[in-house]
């Protein structure tokens, strides 16, 4: 009794600013174009975990920088 989740259709015309994020550093990796074509799920799991480590270190610096800026 396995669920299957339903294949959504990567859509990069309508993304939100986390996918957005998502999206760039796939980019940054070599792997925006597979994506594009395959969607996120022909990644594998170390890459989706390398795209996942690099957004929490991004999102962290983000955080810094406001908390910089706010302080001035």
């Amino acid at each position: 009794m396995s669920k299957k989740k339903e294949k959504k259709p990567f859509d990069p015309e309508h993304m939100t600013p986390e996918e957005q994020l998502k999206f760039e550093i796939a980019e940054e990796l070599g792997l925006g174009d597979r994506v594009l074509k395959d969607g996120w799920r022909c990644l594998t799991s170390k890459e989706s975990g390398r795209i996942g480590g690099l957004i929490t270190k991004r999102k962290k610096q983000m955080q810094k920088e406001t908390e910089r800026n706010a302080q001035v």
